[in-house]
């Protein structure tokens, strides 16, 4: 059958088919709109403070100087120890220690712990950057290592420090010519004037470096935008594991060099961390080889990290140190 028109008296009108879909559709979603979008307050709170900022190769040369001028450091500082155990889900605090540390490129370090109120040796630990040497008088043993030694023991946590790990945190090194730095503008979370947790952006550098399976991620020097020094140092592993996690905080001046106060060094894999407080600091003090000396008292325990008790020397002076379970609480 033929279509037949309207007459031109009808009333009826035909609506483009385009706009006849376009209604269509606003009609079934206009009901369900309400569901379909929502305005939200964000969440996220940015920090308000005054910021700073640097150029690349300002922050390069910042840390190459000031790693130029520190040769040696002699401190007194209080230290604070915490261990996890993953397995209870429990975090032990230890009590604060009173502490001295000496330190002298390119490697060496000898940091000793006192016993509260009495203030005998808790521990006495030397390393040569390569061999560490620690000596615990409580538990009668000399323990002796390699700071390239892998092996844990989860249940002796502090047995596994290694002084390389609080040299690498207390003196920031040089980028050297053989690394590469690159700079990212990211952020971090700080706590502003009321205590309340914002984001603040930072600037880090990630130094990256060639070692016998190519190149890898070194570590990443974090720097505050509020005054433009590192506050964080994230130090790698080949394998992209993060060893050490080091905080800086409470810069002061030391003749033109300014030195954090307060460095707090995490080692993640291990599960423990140390913070280190400088009661007194003195920079660039000349520093001999006998003071980073420590030998085998007579009668001690010996531990040969790596090697089973049998495989153990029961003399010489030995070489390496770490810290053992024993723990800072007489």
């Amino acid at each position: 059958m033929a279509d037949t028109l309207p007459s031109p008296g009808h009333q009826t009108r035909y609506l483009p088919s385009r706009l006849a879909s376009v209604l269509l559709v606003a009609l079934i979603v206009f009901p369900l709109s309400g569901c379909l979008f929502r305005t939200h307050k964000v969440d996220r709170q940015l920090s308000s403070v005054p910021l700073k900022s640097a150029t690349q190769q300002e922050l390069i040369e910042y840390v190459n100087s000031q790693a130029a001028k520190i040769q040696s450091m002699q401190a007194t500082v209080d230290i604070n120890t915490s261990v996890g155990d993953q397995r209870n889900g429990r975090v032990t605090d230890y009590q604060e220690i009173r502490g001295y540390v000496l330190a002298r490129k390119p490697a060496m370090l000898r940091m000793k712990g006192l016993l509260p109120v009495v203030r005998n040796t808790a521990f006495d630990m030397v390393s040569d950057g390569q061999i560490f040497k620690v000596w615990i008088p409580p538990k009668n043993k000399f323990v002796i290592g390699t700071n390239s030694e892998g092996t844990f023991q989860p249940e002796k946590r502090l047995e596994n420090l290694r002084p390389q790990a609080i040299y690498d945190a207390l003196l920031l090194r040089e980028i050297g010519p053989d690394e590469i730095a690159v700079l990212e503008n990211s952020y971090e979370t700080v706590l502003d004037a009321k205590k309340h947790r914002v984001e603040q952006p930072d600037y880090e550098l990630a130094v990256i470096r060639k070692g016998p399976n190519g190149w890898y991620l070194s570590r990443k020097i974090m720097f505050s935008r509020t005054d433009l020094r590192p506050h964080r140092q994230m130090i790698y592993d080949q394998n992209g594991n993060v060893v050490t996690d080091a905080k800086y905080d409470k810069y002061t001046d030391y003749g033109g060099i300014e030195f954090p106060s307060t460095i707090e060094i995490e080692r993640p894999q291990e599960d423990y961390d140390i913070t280190l407080n400088i009661v007194k600091l003195e920079l660039n003090k000349p520093l001999k080889d006998d003071q980073f000396a420590l030998e085998q008292p007579p009668g001690a325990e010996v531990v040969h990290l790596g090697q089973s008790n049998s495989e153990s020397p029961k003399g010489g002076d030995g070489h390496g140190m770490a810290l053992t379970r024993y723990r800072f609480n007489p």
